[in-house]
């Protein structure tokens, strides 16, 4: 794909959403930083649902490390692998009062040291919470990227550094957005909505659905 189609992919997505984010409900850096740690194998929408009555009562590294696992289990236990997140979460509250005075740290090297926290929630830390240019791939990401033709590669950190080259310099800040609620919405993994879908001209995927 040459870099013209890409600019007029991402042009299209803005046109269709000019300020798009995340679809996790959050006030602060610390509640996305939780939120992304659930959401891991979950929906933004079960995530959503545990993190509204769990904020109200606990929303720093404090509270919610004075919530003990029994407690913060009672609020997240229907999202999935909900005991091993419950033990990250607590471990991470932990480290945030020691070492970061109970803030997000805001670099990638410090974000992956918390416990729950690996490469792709680093990234939609720095990006979401931070305004950096950076690129979290996820299933839907690595799904668009690699069907589009936009940037194949074999895994998720191959797509996630040719997805920094390719996307415009304009628009790599919101391309996160774009391409996960474009993978959720549109370019879904059984059947994409190629019908609909208004970067069709554009995609190089041979098997469309029309």
């Amino acid at each position: 794909m040459n870099s013209a189609k890409r600019h007029e992919i991402f042009a299209c997505l803005k046109a269709i959403n000019p300020h798009p984010t995340t679809e996790l409900v959050y006030h602060t850096p610390f509640e996305l930083l939780i939120a992304v740690i659930l959401s891991a194998q979950a929906t933004d929408k079960s995530v959503n649902l545990a993190t509204q009555p769990l904020f109200q009562q606990a929303n720093t590294p404090e509270k919610i490390l004075a919530l003990g696992e029994t407690g913060l289990t009672e609020f997240i236990k229907r999202i999935g692998l909900y005991k091993t997140k419950a033990k990250n979460i607590l471990a991470t509250c932990e480290l945030l009062i020691q070492q970061h005075d109970s803030q997000v740290p805001k670099t990638r090297e410090q974000l992956e040291k918390l416990p729950g926290v690996g490469r792709k929630t680093a990234n939609v830390i720095l990006n979401t919470a931070f305004g950096e240019p950076t690129i979290a791939v996820d299933t839907h990401i690595f799904r668009v990227a690699n069907r589009t033709g936009l940037a194949p590669g074999k895994n998720v950190l191959e797509v996630e550094l040719k997805l920094l080259k390719a996307v415009p310099k304009e628009y790599r800040l919101d391309a996160h957005h774009w391409l996960i609620l474009h993978g959720r919405y549109v370019c879904k993994a059984r059947k994409p909505a190629c019908a609909i879908c208004k970067i069709n001209h554009l995609c190089e995927f041979p098997d469309k659905t029309i």
